[in-house]
């Protein structure tokens, strides 16, 4: 239990502490508005236009892909047709992106300003709280964090003939005209780079946007149970009755190392403040210690149904995307794997495409890792509300408020399921599919690769 204080525990507790959408979702909304995903607000027509031009630098890079992959397939090497399919797959994805959220961007922001008028910042208070601040600081972390992470990429990948000193482009793709003539190559050039830097950020930014509303529906479903655990000590607050034997409670709780483990998935158990509550309580109309736990119990489920109609909203507006995005980083993360194992197998010696096709690789199966592995975490955090109300001593006062505990706990055995267009969700089951097929490619290529060179 963590004995530090929160600030001032009346405004912790009053209404004027209130979530606000610059607040929660700055960080993502500043890089959608950069890569042309939401209208930037100087003007309807200059604000969709701005998205278009940033769409249309990802769609041409798409176009030049696939007219070079096309191109390979007839006279070019199986490492060439490979990397220039994966770039497709890339900047193609790049552009779906880029469109699906323009087209839906108002009902995105309407989504968001959602959570944040309704998004509790703490639970209710008892011997202890938790607080939704951590859970915020850590999906600003990630967002900032992954999204720089996938811009430095692919910077790192656009720089490299520049830091080599080489008269080449980053990207190796079919143009109508000779890129390498003056003065073209200087403008093509920074075509690629920009069209790489919006690349990287598109696609951090959104997998960054489902990571982190998956962590503050983690911290929000963290407020429930730990004010469905409050319940009993709540009732007693808020019906000024044994406010000294309360005090001796909480002194009698365990320490940080006798706490039980994995209460909250995101969020911080504090002491709570029992004078200033208990002052404030007496200003207000005396109640019933029946009436406040039925009081408690209404409002731990209209948060319950809050984060409930949250989910399945969060579920409606990113499955379709969920679908591509899957199919994306699978077909990409095996295009990165086969053509990795076939240079390594003909022994490449050239240090730079060996880091960046690495770099690619980890990248794409880190955004893998983050879809599934989240999602399953919210799956299973979403149905521990049973666990909660087994910590609150609520048989105590089960005639009071049983009506009320049966409509919670038949809501809570519906777990919260997000998935890929309806058809497979998005879990550890399916990162477990995709690394088994990336195994499964890698061993058939190194079996046909050495029954070749056996046969030679």
């Amino acid at each position: 239990m963590d004995t530090r204080a929160l600030g001032d525990t009346t405004l912790l507790y009053s209404h004027q502490d209130k979530p606000r959408i610059p607040d929660l979702f700055v960080a993502q909304i500043i890089f959608l508005k950069a890569t042309g995903q939401i209208p930037m607000n100087f003007g309807y027509g200059l604000g969709y236009g701005f998205c278009f031009i940033i769409i249309i630098q990802s769609l041409h890079m798409a176009v030049l892909f696939l007219k070079t992959a096309y191109d390979k397939l007839l006279d070019g090497e199986l490492e060439e047709i490979t990397d220039a399919l994966t770039m497709s797959i890339i900047f193609s994805f790049s552009v779906y992106a880029g469109c699906y959220w323009l087209l839906r961007w108002q009902r995105l922001l309407a989504f968001l300003q959602c959570i944040s008028h309704h998004y509790w910042h703490h639970s209710l208070p008892g011997l202890s709280f938790v607080c939704w601040h951590r859970t915020f600081v850590l999906a600003k972390r990630v967002t900032i964090a992954w999204t720089l992470a996938c811009v430095a990429g692919t910077v790192l990948y656009g720089l490299g003939p520049l830091v080599m000193g080489a008269h080449v482009l980053p990207l190796k793709c079919w143009y109508p005209f000779d890129p390498l003539q003056p003065y073209v190559y200087e403008l093509v050039y920074a075509l690629q780079l920009s069209a790489q830097i919006i690349m990287g950020a598109t696609l951090g930014n959104c997998s960054a946007l489902f990571v982190s509303l998956i962590i503050l529906m983690c911290g929000q479903f963290d407020v429930l149970y730990c004010s469905l655990k409050n319940l009993n000590y709540y009732g007693r607050l808020r019906a000024c009755c044994e406010v000294e034997k309360l005090r001796n409670e909480q002194a009698a709780l365990p320490k940080i190392s006798d706490d039980e483990l994995n209460q909250y998935m995101y969020c911080r158990e504090h002491l709570t403040n029992l004078s200033t509550l208990q002052h404030l309580y007496t200003q207000e109309p005396a109640v019933t210690l029946p009436k406040a736990l039925h009081m408690a119990v209404v409002q731990c489920v209209q948060l319950h149904r809050f984060i409930l109609d949250v989910c399945k909203e969060f579920e409606e507006l990113f499955n379709p995307f969920c679908l591509v995005k899957s199919m994306q980083v699978t077909l990409q993360l095996c295009l990165l794997v086969f053509i990795g194992v076939a240079l390594l197998l003909q022994g490449e010696r050239s240090t730079v495409r060996i880091l960046n096709l690495a770099q690619y690789a980890i990248l794409t199966f880190i955004e893998v890792l983050m879809f599934t592995y989240f999602g399953e975490l919210l799956r299973g955090h979403s149905v521990r509300c049973d666990e909660a109300f087994g910590r609150s001593q609520w048989w105590t006062h089960s005639v009071a408020i049983r009506k009320d505990i049966l409509i919670l706990l038949a809501n809570s055995k519906r777990a919260v399921r997000l998935t890929a267009g309806k058809f497979y969700a998005m879990d550890v089951e399916r990162l477990r599919s995709v690394s088994v097929g990336n195994v499964i490619l890698v061993l058939s290529f190194i079996v046909e690769w050495r029954w070749s060179e056996s046969n030679l």
